[in-house]
Protein backbone atom coordinates (compact mmCIF):
# COMPACT_ATOMS: atom_id res chain seq x y z
CA UNK A 1 0.00 0.00 0.00
CA UNK A 2 1.40 3.60 -1.09
CA UNK A 3 0.84 5.45 2.56
CA UNK A 4 2.37 8.65 0.47
CA UNK A 5 -0.73 8.78 -1.80
CA UNK A 6 -3.31 7.96 0.45
CA UNK A 7 -1.96 11.07 2.58
CA UNK A 8 -2.27 13.19 -0.17
CA UNK A 9 -5.42 11.80 -1.08
CA UNK A 10 -6.78 13.01 2.43
CA UNK A 11 -4.85 15.82 2.31
CA UNK A 12 -6.60 16.87 -0.98
CA UNK A 13 -9.99 15.58 0.00
CA UNK A 14 -10.07 17.68 2.99
CA UNK A 15 -9.00 20.92 1.39
CA UNK A 16 -12.56 20.62 -0.55
CA UNK A 17 -14.36 19.07 1.86
CA UNK A 18 -13.21 20.11 5.43
CA UNK A 19 -15.39 18.47 7.37
CA UNK A 20 -15.24 15.54 5.53
CA UNK A 21 -18.86 13.57 4.84
CA UNK A 22 -20.02 15.76 6.73
CA UNK A 23 -19.12 18.67 4.92
CA UNK A 24 -22.21 20.74 3.52
CA UNK A 25 -21.36 19.35 -0.07
CA UNK A 26 -20.78 15.84 1.07
CA UNK A 27 -24.08 15.70 2.40
CA UNK A 28 -25.98 17.12 -0.19
CA UNK A 29 -24.12 14.39 -2.57
CA UNK A 30 -25.17 11.82 0.30
CA UNK A 31 -28.95 12.26 -0.12
CA UNK A 32 -28.25 10.37 -3.42
CA UNK A 33 -27.28 7.19 -2.52
CA UNK A 34 -28.47 7.49 1.09
CA UNK A 35 -26.44 4.88 2.66
CA UNK A 36 -27.64 4.90 6.04
CA UNK A 37 -31.53 4.91 4.42
CA UNK A 38 -30.42 1.68 2.70
CA UNK A 39 -28.51 0.02 5.54
CA UNK A 40 -31.74 0.83 7.70
CA UNK A 41 -33.64 -1.07 5.22
CA UNK A 42 -31.32 -3.97 4.60
CA UNK A 43 -31.32 -4.91 8.18
CA UNK A 44 -34.70 -5.20 8.93
CA UNK A 45 -35.50 -6.97 5.85
CA UNK A 46 -33.02 -9.63 6.15
CA UNK A 47 -32.79 -10.22 9.68
CA UNK A 48 -33.17 -13.73 10.61
CA UNK A 49 -36.44 -14.32 11.42
CA UNK A 50 -37.29 -12.30 7.88
CA UNK A 51 -35.95 -15.59 6.50
CA UNK A 52 -38.83 -17.77 7.40
CA UNK A 53 -40.88 -15.71 4.40
CA UNK A 54 -38.50 -16.90 1.51
CA UNK A 55 -41.33 -15.30 -0.65
CA UNK A 56 -40.74 -12.31 0.83
CA UNK A 57 -36.59 -12.33 0.84
CA UNK A 58 -36.63 -12.99 -2.97
CA UNK A 59 -39.04 -9.43 -3.23
CA UNK A 60 -37.07 -7.31 -0.81
CA UNK A 61 -33.26 -8.86 -2.39
CA UNK A 62 -35.31 -7.21 -5.71
CA UNK A 63 -35.61 -3.90 -4.09
CA UNK A 64 -32.46 -3.67 -2.74
CA UNK A 65 -30.71 -4.47 -5.99
CA UNK A 66 -32.94 -1.64 -7.67
CA UNK A 67 -32.89 1.27 -5.16
CA UNK A 68 -29.44 0.93 -4.80
CA UNK A 69 -27.41 3.70 -6.15
CA UNK A 70 -24.51 1.60 -6.77
CA UNK A 71 -25.47 -0.79 -8.91
CA UNK A 72 -25.76 0.16 -12.60
CA UNK A 73 -28.97 0.49 -13.93
CA UNK A 74 -27.98 -2.14 -16.40
CA UNK A 75 -27.60 -5.01 -13.94
CA UNK A 76 -31.30 -3.88 -11.83
CA UNK A 77 -33.67 -5.86 -14.35
CA UNK A 78 -31.61 -8.39 -15.13
CA UNK A 79 -31.14 -9.40 -11.34
CA UNK A 80 -34.97 -9.27 -11.05
CA UNK A 81 -35.81 -11.16 -13.86
CA UNK A 82 -33.51 -13.86 -12.92
CA UNK A 83 -35.01 -14.02 -9.60
CA UNK A 84 -38.65 -14.11 -11.27
CA UNK A 85 -37.34 -17.00 -13.62
CA UNK A 86 -35.39 -19.12 -10.82
CA UNK A 87 -36.92 -22.54 -10.57
CA UNK A 88 -38.03 -23.18 -6.81
CA UNK A 89 -35.17 -25.23 -5.96
CA UNK A 90 -33.02 -22.53 -6.95
CA UNK A 91 -34.96 -20.00 -5.42
CA UNK A 92 -34.29 -22.21 -2.11
CA UNK A 93 -30.59 -22.44 -2.90
CA UNK A 94 -30.24 -18.64 -3.08
CA UNK A 95 -32.43 -17.83 -0.24
CA UNK A 96 -29.92 -20.36 1.97
CA UNK A 97 -27.22 -18.73 0.26
CA UNK A 98 -28.01 -14.84 1.25
CA UNK A 99 -28.78 -16.13 4.92
CA UNK A 100 -25.20 -17.70 5.11
CA UNK A 101 -23.76 -14.83 3.32
CA UNK A 102 -25.36 -12.51 6.47
CA UNK A 103 -25.49 -15.16 9.20
CA UNK A 104 -23.67 -18.01 8.55
CA UNK A 105 -20.25 -19.01 6.82
CA UNK A 106 -20.00 -15.91 4.51
CA UNK A 107 -17.94 -17.98 2.17
CA UNK A 108 -20.38 -20.97 1.76
CA UNK A 109 -23.17 -18.36 0.85
CA UNK A 110 -20.80 -16.26 -1.23
CA UNK A 111 -20.12 -19.28 -3.31
CA UNK A 112 -23.76 -21.00 -3.35
CA UNK A 113 -25.15 -17.73 -4.57
CA UNK A 114 -21.81 -17.26 -7.31
CA UNK A 115 -22.91 -20.65 -8.69
CA UNK A 116 -26.17 -19.34 -9.43
CA UNK A 117 -25.57 -15.89 -10.58
CA UNK A 118 -22.88 -17.85 -13.34
CA UNK A 119 -25.58 -20.03 -14.52
CA UNK A 120 -27.19 -17.32 -15.52
CA UNK A 121 -24.68 -15.10 -16.47
CA UNK A 122 -25.14 -12.74 -13.91
CA UNK A 123 -21.74 -13.11 -12.25
CA UNK A 124 -21.06 -9.33 -11.17
CA UNK A 125 -19.43 -8.35 -8.25
CA UNK A 126 -21.99 -5.65 -8.04
CA UNK A 127 -24.79 -8.36 -7.38
CA UNK A 128 -22.57 -10.01 -4.97
CA UNK A 129 -21.97 -7.57 -2.64
CA UNK A 130 -24.21 -4.94 -2.46
CA UNK A 131 -26.27 -6.48 0.64
CA UNK A 132 -23.99 -7.18 2.49
CA UNK A 133 -21.79 -4.37 2.06
CA UNK A 134 -25.05 -2.12 3.36
CA UNK A 135 -26.07 -5.12 5.89
CA UNK A 136 -22.63 -4.81 7.34
CA UNK A 137 -21.11 -1.27 6.54
CA UNK A 138 -18.20 -1.29 8.68
CA UNK A 139 -16.85 -4.80 8.16
CA UNK A 140 -17.97 -5.67 4.13
CA UNK A 141 -17.35 -3.97 1.42
CA UNK A 142 -19.02 -3.11 -2.04
CA UNK A 143 -17.01 -3.81 -5.18
CA UNK A 144 -17.44 -1.56 -8.25
CA UNK A 145 -15.60 -3.27 -10.78
CA UNK A 146 -14.05 -0.18 -12.26
CA UNK A 147 -13.27 0.98 -8.94
CA UNK A 148 -11.06 -1.79 -7.99
CA UNK A 149 -9.02 -2.45 -10.45
CA UNK A 150 -8.01 1.60 -10.08
CA UNK A 151 -7.70 1.11 -6.37
CA UNK A 152 -5.50 -1.92 -6.22
CA UNK A 153 -3.00 0.33 -9.19
CA UNK A 154 -3.08 3.63 -8.12
CA UNK A 155 -2.73 2.81 -4.18
CA UNK A 156 -0.35 0.24 -5.41
CA UNK A 157 -2.16 -2.68 -3.17
CA UNK A 158 -0.04 -5.90 -3.17
CA UNK A 159 -1.16 -9.52 -3.18
CA UNK A 160 -4.22 -8.76 -5.88
CA UNK A 161 -5.11 -9.34 -9.43
CA UNK A 162 -8.35 -7.90 -10.26
CA UNK A 163 -10.69 -10.54 -12.35
CA UNK A 164 -14.07 -10.01 -13.50
CA UNK A 165 -15.39 -13.30 -11.94
CA UNK A 166 -15.64 -13.16 -8.58
CA UNK A 167 -13.93 -15.18 -5.98
CA UNK A 168 -14.13 -15.48 -2.45
CA UNK A 169 -10.22 -15.32 -2.21
CA UNK A 170 -10.16 -11.77 -3.85
CA UNK A 171 -12.97 -10.36 -1.77
CA UNK A 172 -11.20 -11.39 1.55
CA UNK A 173 -8.43 -9.79 0.30
CA UNK A 174 -9.42 -6.72 -1.05
CA UNK A 175 -11.94 -6.32 1.98
CA UNK A 176 -9.00 -6.70 4.35
CA UNK A 177 -6.89 -4.20 2.45
CA UNK A 178 -9.41 -1.09 2.43
CA UNK A 179 -10.18 -1.90 5.53
CA UNK A 180 -6.75 -1.20 6.86
CA UNK A 181 -6.48 1.63 4.66
CA UNK A 182 -9.23 2.99 6.60
CA UNK A 183 -7.04 2.88 9.73
CA UNK A 184 -4.90 5.81 8.38
CA UNK A 185 -7.12 8.22 7.07
CA UNK A 186 -9.45 10.87 9.65
CA UNK A 187 -12.90 9.21 10.85
CA UNK A 188 -14.17 11.71 8.99
CA UNK A 189 -13.08 10.03 5.49
CA UNK A 190 -14.26 6.76 6.76
CA UNK A 191 -17.94 6.74 8.59
CA UNK A 192 -18.50 3.24 7.04
CA UNK A 193 -17.11 1.65 4.19
CA UNK A 194 -19.22 2.71 1.60
CA UNK A 195 -18.49 6.02 2.34
CA UNK A 196 -14.62 5.21 2.19
CA UNK A 197 -14.37 3.94 -0.96
CA UNK A 198 -16.37 6.66 -2.26
CA UNK A 199 -13.83 8.83 -0.96
CA UNK A 200 -10.95 6.63 -2.80
CA UNK A 201 -13.10 6.62 -6.14
CA UNK A 202 -13.18 10.52 -6.22
CA UNK A 203 -9.08 10.57 -5.56
CA UNK A 204 -8.26 8.38 -8.29
CA UNK A 205 -6.78 10.25 -11.33
CA UNK A 206 -9.18 11.81 -13.86
CA UNK A 207 -12.32 10.36 -11.36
Amino acid sequence: MNLEKLQIAQQDFLRFYPQGFQDEKMVELGKKHQVDKMTDFVLDVFSRDQFNLPDRILENWAKTVSRSSMVSTFEKPKFKNMLHDLSAHEKELMINALYEQLHGDAEVGFNAQLDILKQYKLAKWSLISVVPAYFKPQQEIFIKPTTAKSVIKHFELPNLTYKATPSWEFYCEYRQQVLSMMNFVDKQLAPNTPAFCGFLMMSLPNS
